[in-house]
């Protein structure tokens, strides 16, 4: 009986953690890290983010409106805009902006963590609205952000 219990346990907890998503690198840490990658794949869903705005309004604005094809650019944007803050906090934030009791160092942290903050802020923006001002936002942002963490060169792990 005590062995049917513990496998029925089992059987729920891998239920239970098949129905949770994960949007992280990872969390191991496994050492693989390409951040020039993750900073490109930002500009990318933001590009992403713009499409489907100019697509929502374009179909809102039609005399009779395709909703199948603007809800499914909904959708998209909203993908993609927590996509975006995806990046931003499990990928940047949790991983690879460090914490240190150095001044120097924890006032560079500081300056990533609040542009990361405003990319966030901004992708949320993106989802209640079509306001292309978000989309240069979340350019310049992700810009300035690439500068601070990239530097001039690229970054060593």
């Amino acid at each position: 009986m005590k062995k049917i219990k513990v496998l029925a346990l089992i059987c729920l907890m891998f239920i239970g953690f098949g129905s949770i998503k994960s949007y992280a690198h990872c969390e191991i840490p496994c050492g693989i890290y390409n951040d020039e990658a993750r900073v490109k794949m930002m500009y990318e869903h933001i590009q992403t983010i713009e499409k489907s705005m100019k697509l929502i309004a374009e179909l809102s604005a039609a005399e009779k409106p395709d909703y199948n094809q603007l809800v499914r650019w909904v959708n998209n944007k909203e993908e993609h805009a927590n996509k975006l803050q995806a990046i931003a906090t499990q990928y940047f934030m949790f991983q690879r902006v460090k914490v240190s009791d150095d001044p120097v160092k924890k006032a560079k942290s500081m300056k990533q963590l609040e542009l990361l903050h405003k990319i966030c802020v901004y992708a949320m923006k993106a989802k209640q609205s079509t306001n292309m001002e978000m989309i240069k936002k979340l350019n310049d942002t992700v810009h300035d952000f690439s500068h601070a963490y990239l530097g001039e060169h690229k970054h060593k792990h």
